[in-house]
């Protein structure tokens, strides 16, 4: 595997959720980490080498734009998470020409629907098991998901 395919395989593990993958041929074998910094290892068959390029930038979640700032920082301490159920791709609206479903500073009750994920070409509605307010977004719209994972946080009311 050459270095343009490595540097390749890094934007895609960038601009994904993945949180590791491992790539093996008859060279050798990639393993791609994305953590607080991302991390490549090359091990090559012969030689056993092993190549750290500088860490790619780590994309933050984009700041809404034209979202309300919250009146007041939320305490950490008693926020709530609302996790993905499932593996599958999130979206915001229910089509690309709705609305958003929940947005920094949305009102949600227990049964609301906050967004959309797509499994298998089956779109699945998430609600909120919580009364609250959502504070942030923790997800970028039309990205992959795993399960568990955090979508939003919530602050109860």
């Amino acid at each position: 595997m050459d270095l343009k395919q490595i540097h390749e395989l890094i934007k895609i593990v960038n601009k994904s959720n993945i949180g590791e993958i491992s790539i093996e041929d008859k060279d050798g074998k990639v393993t791609i980490k994305q953590k607080e910094e991302a991390a490549v290892t090359y091990t090559s068959a012969p030689s056993q080498a092993v190549y750290a390029p500088a860490p790619a930038a780590v994309p933050a979640a984009a700041p809404a734009v034209n979202a309300p700032a919250p009146a007041a920082a939320p305490k950490a301490d008693n926020l709530i998470t609302i996790k993905s159920p499932m593996i599958g791709t999130f979206y915001r609206r229910a089509a690309p020409d709705k609305p958003l479903l929940a947005d920094l500073g949305t009102d949600v009750a227990a049964g609301k629907v906050v967004c959309i994920i797509e499994a298998m070409k089956l779109f699945n509605e998430i609600e909120s098991e919580i009364s609250g307010t959502i504070v942030k977004v923790l997800v970028e719209d039309a990205s992959p998901v795993e399960f568990d994972q955090p979508l939003f946080l919530v602050e109860p009311n």
